[in-house]
């Protein structure tokens, strides 16, 4: 991100965070139900009624409050707006999780504005929490019933050796790269999507690998975020957020050519 870029604007903070927590709330009343209907995208992921609802949630208050923005979610077609700003939506990552009852869920909300990315909020509605980070507010945990927050900070963690590595599903990972982390002496960790990057925002686990982004947030809570390639930008189709005291060793490891 820009070293220059302003502050984003408080009061569109708080709305987004706000925004998210609501659209996550909605989702409770199918989370666990035992007639939860599962259908298959085009793509082979799962949806829901209940990612399809609180899409439209959030799309219609995006719609009310800041109608001249793109809108880009998971469920329904882009919205292209005139203002040159964008959001960017996931009303249940980690569907998967959803469907089988597990709590690990988050509903994702992300702004971008001619300086870049500007807010980003992470909900984990089944647990009641919430991250956020705004550019140049800092990084936030806290209950999705208080109004207030904690400051969230990545941990101090110093070296791959005895680090907690999250990511969503080690399947898709060469063997290479998994034996390469396993022998660096991390533990690995799964049940990831947004869970797990908010896991390292607030110091509970120390690295996140996986093909989603979360810049904002990682940078201000004091911590790295780039591709597996070493770009820092939130475009690059890949995620690899740390304390940042790790991350180069961590990439080297993800690089490495295979045996």
């Amino acid at each position: 991100m820009p070293t220059d870029a302003p502050p984003v604007d408080p009061e569109l903070l708080r709305f987004a965070v706000d925004l998210a927590r609501r659209a996550g709330e909605t989702t409770l009343g199918w989370f666990a139900a035992t007639d939860l209907a599962v259908e298959s995208k085009a793509d082979g992921t799962p949806v829901t009624a209940a990612d399809r609802a609180a899409e439209r949630f959030i799309r219609e208050q995006l719609a009310e409050h800041h109608p001249a923005d793109t809108i880009i979610g998971e469920e329904e077609p882009v919205h292209e707006g005139t203002s040159g700003r964008r959001w960017v939506l996931d009303p249940i990552d980690g569907t998967k999780a959803f469907t089988r009852g597990v709590p690990l869920y988050s509903t994702l909300l992300a702004f971008d504005d001619e300086h870049g990315p500007a807010i980003g909020v992470i909900g984990l509605p089944a647990l009641g929490q919430l991250v956020w980070a705004g550019r140049g507010r800092g990084c936030w945990f806290g209950d999705a019933g208080t109004p207030e927050g904690r400051p969230a900070r990545v941990s101090d963690t110093p070296a791959l050796d005895g680090s907690y590595l999250m990511s969503s599903s080690y399947s898709h990972w060469p063997e290479s790269q998994l034996l390469a982390v396993k022998r660096a002496g991390a533990h690995l960790r799964t049940w990831g999507d947004g869970y797990g990057y908010a896991l390292v925002a607030t110091g509970r686990a120390d690295a996140m690998v996986d093909p989603e982004a979360y810049p904002v947030i990682l940078t201000e809570a004091g911590g790295r975020f780039t591709s597996l390639d070493g770009d820092p930008s939130a475009a690059a189709g890949s995620g690899v957020a740390t304390n940042g005291l790790l991350h180069d060793d961590l990439l080297k490891l993800l690089n490495a050519p295979g045996d």
